[in-house]
């Protein structure tokens, strides 16, 4: 089976306005954590794995970059392909996250994004098939629901799948692909956070639904050493030549957003990987513009200054960064009873930082509790049916490696 579709595009993404309010930023030193808590269980190893998921049952579904959906046993013992997607697998470009609809046990809906393969380069797409069980267990019906438009050259596609609380709808991340200044564009759908509902289209509610005219942003120009366009075509130009402000953004000015969960209070956090430093964990707020690539706690990769957020900045802060870089990759909300202190924390994978982190939650307000250092790239992070942990190993050429945490005895 293979997923190469054209949709009509929805009416896109949006927006301008400015939120300062709410989280200020914390730095302070992440406290050493000493002799790691738990043990490493190697479970499976994967070709570029990306992302996992848990169905119902226990089983797996794993992504590898290069195209394959898989299902894998609760034992990892057992590998099947599900799907395989046509994909441009370059740099971090491929196959990206899956995970089950939230009434998957009715629907066997499964959701996933990727880099999609298009006339003049990639765009972010976003996917759902119909799983089938059985002897040869399949994804059927692929659909394209969604596509970020401004298609050509860059990395930093986000791509990260988080469902509402309520499940009737999606949030979506969406990188700025190298390119900086769309986080700022309102007529892109690049460098922001989305909400759609479950067939791809704006949700109900969202900040700039309805509204016309261009909302008047101030951008920087990038640093002139990166190879990639600064600009692309906006999604207005590629869609129709709409007035219409888009209606699917929900946040803007994220650079490249690898992580994305609700807490039990239905607040929504997210990670994202900064320059050169500068990574930060952000407390989403509906219509709040995060600043990149004016602001950010980091500098560009060619040593030119971006000036750090700043009280009245208009800009909303990190609720805590690092710096020197972590470079985060995937990441979890702990709600399991296997390691009672962190319930309620979040659980982030480190690639450059080669290890777990984790971050303590209190309200509205973040802040660092624990970095173990494990020695490798952590890709993933999720929490198991039984409240164990779950790493997925990014591991560039070699295999990936899947690791069950569970607490030391």
């Amino acid at each position: 089976m293979r997923s190469h579709f054209r949709l009509a595009l929805p009416a896109l993404a949006l927006l301008a306005a400015c939120n300062s309010g709410g989280v200020s930023a914390q730095q302070a030193a992440t406290p050493a954590a000493g002799e790691p808590p738990f043990t490493l269980t190697q479970v499976a190893d994967f070709d570029t794995p990306w992302a996992m998921a848990f169905l119902p049952d226990g089983r797996m579904l794993v992504t590898e970059k290069a195209g394959k959906i898989l299902l894998v046993s609760a034992d990892g013992k057992n590998q099947q392909t599900l799907a395989s997607i046509d994909v441009v697998f370059q740099g971090q470009g491929g196959l990206l996250d899956v995970i089950p609809a939230p009434d998957f046990a009715r629907s066997k809906l499964v959701y996933y994004t990727y880099a999609e393969p298009r006339p003049e380069g990639s765009s972010l797409a976003l996917a759902r098939a119909t799983f089938v069980d059985g002897a040869t267990p399949a994804l059927t019906d692929p659909q394209v629901l969604w596509r970020a438009g401004s298609d050509g050259k860059g990395g930093q596609f986000g791509a990260v799948i988080a469902f509402a609380p309520d499940g009737k709808s999606l949030f979506l991340t969406s990188g700025e692909r190298q390119r900086f200044t769309p986080a700022q564009d309102p007529n892109q759908a690049l460098g922001k956070i989305l909400h759609l509902t479950l067939d791809g289209k704006p949700a109900p509610g969202n900040p700039w639904a309805g509204k016309t005219g261009t909302p008047s942003v101030t951008v920087t120009d990038p640093p002139k050493n990166t190879g990639l366009a600064a600009t692309a075509p906006t999604r207005s130009q590629a869609v129709e030549g709409t007035n219409l402000v888009p209606a699917e953004t929900w946040s803007l000015g994220h650079r490249n957003p690898y992580g994305l969960v609700f807490d039990k209070r239905g607040r929504l956090w997210e990670v994202e990987m900064g320059p050169k430093g500068g990574d930060e964990v952000n407390l989403i707020v509906k219509g709040a513009n995060y600043g990149w690539p004016n602001v950010s706690n980091g500098d560009n990769y060619d040593g030119t200054p971006i000036p750090d957020h700043a009280p009245g900045d208009g800009y909303t802060a990190p609720a805590v960064f690092w710096n020197p870089s972590i470079s985060p990759g995937g990441m979890a909300y702990y709600s399991g009873s296997m390691f009672p202190a962190w319930k309620g924390s979040l659980l982030i994978g480190a690639l450059s930082g080669r290890g777990l982190i984790r971050v303590a939650l209190d309200g509205d307000k973040a802040s660092k509790a624990d970095q173990w250092d494990l020695n490798m790239r952590i890709r993933d992070v999720v929490q198991g049916p039984d409240g164990a942990v779950w790493l997925l190993e990014d591991a560039g050429k070699a295999n990936g490696r899947l690791f069950r945490l569970t607490p030391k005895k």
